[in-house]
């Protein structure tokens, strides 16, 4: 599979959110806005990317007995930097997705692109199977935000969309609001594609 295929099949072909329904934990809690999905997103992106390279780059290194071990250390690792950064950096998006950012950890989107594809591939390929995963899971985490917060608030990244008369819809923002978006457009996709899920 060339590069670019191996990038494009993360971003629609296997989205890790439409189509594998992977990492629902951090999608229903932090999508409450497009930022907070966003930054989510990209945290989870430069993860996903770092420890394809490093379990890619250890994958004949690493005893098959220890491997799963040893990539949640790595994962682990990353992690520690992008919540370093994000304190350092962007701490009022640090504040915002709190707990979710040292469990991404354990997002099985990351372990299973770890164990499934870069422990078996070149570096190269690990890096844009991760890029394009991470994209996708960062996509798919946007759009999710910014619907739900454009219809709780009537805006989408602070910008308001909808006039100020516009009545919040403030169960988009409630848990229950991820599930509903979150169905509604999965059923929108099964609709519209041939891969049903």
């Amino acid at each position: 599979m060339s590069l670019v295929a191996e990038f494009n099949k993360g971003i629609w072909d296997k989205n890790p959110v439409f189509k594998l329904v992977l990492g629902m934990c951090p999608i229903l809690a932090v999508t409450t806005n497009a930022e907070n999905g966003l930054g989510m997103g990209l945290a989870t992106t430069f993860v996903l990317i770092c420890a394809n390279i490093v379990v890619s780059t250890m994958r004949k290194m690493i005893p098959s007995a220890v491997r799963i071990p040893a990539f949640i250390i790595i994962i682990a690792t990353f992690v520690t930097v992008v919540q370093l950064g994000m304190e350092a950096w962007a701490y009022d998006l640090h504040q915002a997705l709190g707990i979710f950012i040292p469990l991404i950890v354990v997002n099985c989107l990351i372990l299973g692109r770890a164990e499934g594809f870069a422990s078996k591939n070149p570096v190269l390929d690990s890096i844009f199977d991760g890029a394009g995963m991470g994209l996708g899971f960062t996509l798919a985490l946007f759009i999710l935000g910014a619907i739900r917060e454009l219809f709780g608030s009537g805006a989408i990244l602070g910008f308001q969309i909808f006039g100020a008369s516009y009545p919040p819809v403030l169960l988009m923002i409630l848990p229950p609001g991820a599930f509903i978006t979150l169905g509604l457009l999965l059923a929108v996709l099964n609709k519209t594609t041939d891969h049903k899920v």
